[in-house]
């Protein structure tokens, strides 16, 4: 993977208290990769926490064996991933939080670039990082999280030619398999929606900063290799697919500003009509429209969820707008957005 030259040498900031999470289900040897890549890193973590949800493997319990930087805690059930990342959170002593799945393997120097950019970046709480795909030399796992105009949220760069040098800018949102937080940040905002189990959480925590007045920002030369769900099928799996339908429409409803929540309803159902066509052409619309019969026989827990998170917003309609991309190929062709920092912003509507 090609790097800026010119940030070879990252400024370390003077100090930098980070508690790694890594929430493990059946990971077999991934997970002891993993953590061997965390426990080599250039800039030490305070402490790797390894939040076991009831694997059945061993894997949890042999890696953390032979790792003495690993602390276990065992959940005694599978709680998913945003409660198993929640569960690591209220343990952790840092005064970062960086999230990790069992998946993706971290460069030697992926928490000190990581750090180094919050330094650069004093007024912002969470940062995402370039993700190559594992086992596809040259390609993109993603590079920041991306939400369209109809509130359709896509790992931007999935699966499409690593683009080399970027410039650091702005996302939409972290991807949760390899993302820096502030813990305050992280505990002010009740962390991941529990309610999500997992997928989309992580578009969902990146909302709340948004409507909390917040930013993301992208450090393209932090580097993990990522597989992507590998203990739950893959990320065509019908597990997959019936939870990323459920939790995209929930998130929707749940942090779309009012404004801009009516005014791209029409496009949500659209677009959302339009993925389900391509998905049924590819044999793969069963678990999908499972997934969305589940999230509208849940619209009054969607609504309540949606009048708490909106209750205390400082964003308005317009400044969510701003940070989503409109144009419909970035959509279609999975296209990174990063932007330059905005300044600035406006009174809620």
């Amino acid at each position: 993977m090609a790097r800026d030259a010119a940030k070879d040498k990252p400024d370390r900031p003077p100090e930098a208290s980070v508690s790694v999470i890594v929430v493990a289900w059946q990971s077999g040897d991934d997970l002891a990769r993993c953590l061997l890549a965390l426990a080599r890193q250039t800039t030490s973590p305070r402490e790797i926490l390894l939040v076991d949800n009831a694997s059945t493997d061993g894997a949890p319990q042999a890696a953390a064996g032979a790792l003495p930087e690993v602390r276990l805690i065992e959940a005694g059930a599978n709680l998913g991933f945003a409660a198993g990342v929640n569960l690591g959170a209220r343990q952790a002593r840092g005064d970062w939080l960086a999230l990790v799945n069992p998946d993706a393997f971290a460069a030697p120097d992926w928490l000190e670039r990581l750090i180094a950019g919050a330094a650069r970046n004093p007024g912002v709480e969470c940062f995402g990082c370039r993700q190559t795909l594992a086992g596809a030399k040259g390609r993109l796992d993603g590079l920041g999280d991306v939400m369209s105009l109809p509130g359709i949220p896509y790992r931007g760069g999935y699966g499409l030619a690593d683009p080399g040098p970027v410039e650091e800018g702005e996302c939409f949102s972290a991807c949760g398999g390899a993302m820096l937080i502030r813990r305050s940040l992280f505990e002010a905002l009740g962390g991941f929606d529990e309610d999500l189990f997992m997928y989309c959480e992580d578009v969902d925590l990146g909302y709340r900063i948004r409507l909390a007045g917040g930013a993301c920002r992208v450090i393209p030369d932090a580097v993990v290799d990522h597989i992507g769900s590998a203990s739950t099928g893959g990320a065509g799996s019908d597990f997959a697919s019936f939870h990323g339908a459920r939790n995209r429409i929930r998130v929707f409803i749940k942090d779309t500003p009012p404004l801009l929540f009516w005014l791209t309803l029409p496009l949500h159902a659209l677009a959302t009509t339009v993925l389900f066509l391509r998905l049924a052409g590819q044999g793969r619309l069963g678990p999908n429209l499972k997934g969305a019969r589940a999230a509208l026989a849940d619209l009054p827990a969607a609504f309540a969820a949606r009048r708490r998170t909106q209750a205390n917003r400082k964003a308005s309609s317009w400044d969510i707008a701003r940070a989503m991309t409109w144009n419909p190929l970035d959509l279609l062709g999975r296209r990174v957005v990063i932007r330059r920092p905005r300044r600035g912003g406006s009174s809620a509507a």
